[in-house]
């Protein structure tokens, strides 16, 4: 500064005509170059601390996943020494980002958005470590993937109800980071800054779901087993060559005793001994349910789960078997055959009683196609399903299995559908709601509207086996009032060979006993929209053809039954008004199926 200290004196042939109250041009100029000097030298600041910011953040990222690998393994230690490495990086990016200089620049146009952003981030990152990742390390010596794996047919509870208060702490911690991600505005921020926090956002949210999955396990679980006092829970094995809307058709059920941790199959039972049903739905239906899928639902076991709500599914199950053994069960629970693949992973080949060695890549096979053609008796074939549910929960119960293939597999069931649970305790239900395994109607949020595709078989066999169904989902404007037009479109394909109709067993194809054309497959499609629109129209290979339209608990609802011979297709393409066009993801969730493909986008909605 010592520019302005030295005598610039001008000689009086040069002196300015107007000097001004600074004493001339001389005296503004150097106050010009003092604020450029200035700016330059902030300008540098912020931008070697940016520098460094990105390197401390950089540093990070493998540590973090380092974490992930130790915490995987159980290795406490190793993981809370790279926590203690981690943990300078975070706090640091934090220090570079948040001094007053960095926080002027924030206001500067262009600049200041990406300051700002990168400032987030870094008190982002820094409250993960400091209050997920240093705490859930903390307690992987008090929780290792092994705990979550029965032995001699029990489970352990100490572990899960010592280390609640760690992981319901780190649940908060991320769901709040989750929402901070998503509140960072990168509208106007560079491709590099925009792509960070993209990926910040998609590695919170998947570390925010997993986490709550693990809070709301060693919450349920304890209890669930038996920690507070003996608890029964009647299992649904649901066999989707004859489609439900959850899964199938329930032809093997099982009572499970769970005990201070002991985990029991006390009864199991088949859907022939409820043959004749009741002359009443067991327990008052609402109208809704009533309306579109018939008193049928509260009548039958077999057909509890014509509903995509699984928690009515429950109910009215749960009054059945009251009604039938006497036993008034905690919850209900489902599986299927392709659950009991997955989890075959874990255990390993189970030979069967019958000397069939199952696996997890023949499961699906034997129990929904071999065995109709094996026996033609079908209490034999209910038998033969029981049987192979029950040799692959004794495996799982005893301790036979890999732990995170276990736990692998449990996950990937869940997130199909596959495994769903309903509690009596409505503390616990409360707990379940919102997850995948609490079978509800889609629910959408901020991010994602979701459709739903149900299907029930109406072909009375066990043909969906061999149904293909690919949907699609997408949005347009097509109506002169603005509205948005949703439609998903679902494209089934009866893939049985040619003479299906005396090649199959009659067990298989229904033997025309309902009136379907022995070969033939008959489902029930019902595609729910969103609450808050309106049915639009159904069209079947782009003709109107007539459906029933109704509402489901508010979610408008279209219903149409389609009969396809061996190889022939169709496209189903449903349509629904929005309120307002929505800029986020379309999702379209439905009955778990032997044979499917993730939605695609649907194109020519005005079609």
């Amino acid at each position: 500064m010592l520019c302005l200290t030295i005598d610039m004196e001008p000689t009086p042939a040069l002196e300015s005509p107007r000097k001004g109250m600074f004493g001339g041009t001389s005296m503004a100029l150097r106050i010009v170059l003092a604020v450029v000097i200035l700016v330059v030298a902030a300008s540098v600041w912020v931008g070697v601390r940016a520098v460094m910011a990105k390197d401390e953040l950089q540093s990070a990222i493998p540590l973090a996943t380092q974490i992930r690998t130790e915490i995987v393994a159980g290795d406490g230690e190793a993981a809370g020494e790279t926590v203690n490495t981690l943990a300078p990086h975070a706090a640091r990016a934090v220090t570079l980002t948040s001094d007053p200089i960095w926080r002027a620049f924030e206001l500067v146009p262009v600049v200041g958005s990406n300051l700002t952003s990168v400032r987030e981030v870094s008190a982002i990152v820094d409250d993960l470590t400091r209050n997920v990742v240093e705490p859930l390390t903390q307690i992987v010596g008090d929780v290792r993937l092994s705990d979550f794996k029965p032995e001699e047919g029990t489970l352990d509870l100490t572990p899960l109800l010592a280390v609640r208060p760690q992981i319901s702490a780190a649940n908060v911690a991320l769901a709040r980071a989750r929402d901070d991600v998503r509140l960072i505005d990168t509208a106007n921020t560079l491709a590099p800054v925009t792509d960070a926090v993209a990926e910040l956002d998609s590695v919170v949210s998947a570390a925010a779901a997993s986490v709550d999955t693990l809070d709301r396990a060693v919450q349920l679980l304890p209890d669930m087993l038996g920690a507070a006092g003996p608890r029964n829970y009647l299992l649904l094995v649901q066999n989707p060559g004859e489609l439900r809307a959850t899964g199938g058709v329930s032809g093997a059920m099982a009572i499970i005793h769970t005990e201070n941790g002991a985990i029991t199959l006390a009864q199991q039972a088949s859907s022939e001994e409820f043959i004749g049903g009741h002359p009443e739905s067991v327990l008052p239906l609402p109208v809704d349910t009533a309306g579109i899928f018939g008193d049928v639902t509260g009548r039958y076991v077999q057909n509890t789960n014509l509903t995509p709500d699984f928690s009515l599914t429950g109910a009215l199950a749960r009054e059945i078997w009251r009604l039938k053994f006497g036993l008034e069960v905690d919850g209900v629970l489902t599986v299927d055959p392709a659950t009991l693949g997955y989890l075959l992973a874990a255990t390993g080949p189970i030979t069967l009683d019958s000397g069939d060695i199952i696996t997890a890549d023949n499961a699906v096979q034997l129990l929904l196609r071999d065995v109709y053609a094996r026996y033609a008796d079908k209490v034999q074939q209910d038998i033969f399903f029981a049987g192979a549910a029950a040799s692959v929960f004794s495996a799982v119960s005893a301790g036979k299995v890999d732990p995170v293939t276990l736990l692998e597999a449990f996950a990937r069931a869940g997130s199909e559908g596959r495994v769903l649970v309903w509690s009596a305790h409505d503390s616990e239900q409360q707990i379940l709601a919102g997850t995948t395994m609490s079978g509800e109607r889609p629910a959408s949020d901020a991010q994602t509207t979701r459709f739903g595709v149900y299907l029930n078989d109406a072909t009375g066999g066990k043909m969906d086996t061999y149904l293909d169904v690919k949907t699609a989902v997408g949005q347009g404007g097509c109506r002169a009032d603005g509205r948005p037009t949703y439609g998903v479109s679902v494209t089934l394909t009866n893939t049985a060979p040619a003479d299906a109709g005396t090649a199959l067993s009659s067990r298989a194809t229904g033997g025309g006993e309902y009136g379907v054309t022995p070969g033939n497959v008959q489902t029930i499609v019902s595609a729910y929209g969103a609450p808050g629109m309106a049915n639009a129209g159904l069209t079947r290979d782009d003709a109107a053809v007539e459906h029933n339209e109704a509402s489901d608990s508010g979610y408008p609802v279209s219903t149409v039954t389609v009969q396809l011979a061996p190889g022939e297709s169709t496209v189903l393409r449903f349509a629904w008004a929005g309120d307002a066009p929505f800029d986020g993801d379309l999702a379209v969730v439905g009955t778990p199926i032997v044979m499917s493909a993730p939605p695609k986008v649907l194109e020519n909605i005005c079609r």
